[in-house]
């Protein structure tokens, strides 16, 4: 990067003018033409995807990428699809979100405290980036974490978040290796730069429409997400999550 941007919204700006992955520049401009039935009168974003929130958030979301007929179509993350319908509801009752539903940028959502980004800013083929695409987004993250001064908390959103998390926080030198960061619904690690990390399953339908992620766990996660941003409650240092999982069982 050339320069470093002053602030989120220059970020962003140069995100959605990203084309460094043409595989996914190919693809995401392929699906906003072709599109979905059941979408064929909007007009599709198809660009990469702008994070999206409070600027001065204590508490980050770190998603995977785009869905391909949702944020790849409306410009907004976890909006018009089955994730961010279950992922909005869960922040509005938690208190981060100004309204239960997501369905476009001009619905009037706001974020409270939240700022949602992804380690992929473009739909992938088949929602699996490669590793070079993700090495390419990075820089992105890397800013990004620069830039949100008020950082505390980091709910990661299925494995390869928490591994783009990871490597983050290697590349920046909070910690020496990956040694005892395990993923799995419900984990919490205290990184020794004082942010602390909550790992969550993703709120796919894979995952929802068969149970492995309920609204009662998810809720949890995000209760958890915002003691600890408003107190001074203190983290469990690497507390594994399977206990966590088992409540909800």
């Amino acid at each position: 990067m050339a320069s470093s941007p002053k602030n989120l919204d220059e970020l962003n700006a140069r995100i959605v003018t990203c084309d460094r992955c043409s595989r996914l520049r190919e693809h995401c401009t392929q699906i906003a033409s072709v599109r979905r039935r059941a979408y064929a009168d909007w007009e599709y974003w198809g660009r990469p995807v702008p994070s999206f929130g409070d600027p001065r958030a204590r508490v980050l979301i770190l998603g995977l990428a785009p869905g391909a007929h949702g944020s790849n179509r409306t410009g907004r993350p976890f909006t018009g699809d089955g994730s961010g319908d279950f992922l909005y509801p869960v922040l509005y009752e938690s208190g981060f979100a100004s309204q239960p539903h997501a369905a476009s940028r001009n619905d009037g959502m706001k974020l409270n405290d939240l700022w949602i980004t992804s380690v992929g800013r473009c739909a992938p083929p088949g929602n699996k980036p490669t590793p070079e695409e993700l090495r390419n987004c990075a820089p992105w993250l890397d800013e990004e974490m620069r830039l949100l001064h008020r950082l505390r908390v980091v709910v990661c959103l299925g494995r390869i978040a928490f591994d783009g998390l990871l490597a983050w926080a290697q590349r920046t030198e909070v910690i020496p290796s990956r040694a005892g960061y395990a993923f799995s619904h419900g984990a919490e690690y205290a990184l020794p730069n004082g942010l602390t990390v909550i790992t969550s399953y993703h709120p796919s339908l894979q995952n929802t429409n068969t149970g492995k992620l309920t609204r009662p766990m998810f809720l949890a996660v995000f209760q958890r997400a915002r003691e600890l941003a408003q107190s001074d409650a203190t983290p469990q240092i690497n507390r594994r999550g399977r206990d966590h999982e088992k409540a909800f069982a």
